[in-house]
């Protein structure tokens, strides 16, 4: 899912990432490939927030959807989505 610009502010005051901007080139490629989604780069590789629906959307969890397929993180390996450890909070 898209998320908010506040979603995503809150997002990188927790995640070390960079959002993908609506504007990269690649973003048509990811949507075609993930879907409709706020994208994430971080050290590890893609990933998105998926919100959890159980608390009315106050909290995500990261969900990695690529790994860095080189050292110069240039290449992705797309793979099964993978729920990591990462909860984001989006109520104050």
């Amino acid at each position: 899912m898209k998320l908010t610009p506040a979603q995503v502010e809150r997002t990188l005051e927790q995640f070390e990432a960079q959002a993908v901007p609506e504007s990269h080139p690649a973003l048509p490629e990811l949507t075609g490939l993930f879907g409709e989604h706020t994208f994430f780069l971080d050290a590890q590789g893609l990933s998105i927030v998926e919100l959890v629906s159980a608390d009315g959307g106050e909290t995500g969890h990261v969900v990695n959807l690529a790994n860095w397929a080189d050292a110069n993180w240039t290449k992705l390996a797309p793979h099964e989505p993978e729920r990591t450890d990462i909860a984001i909070k989006f109520a104050a």
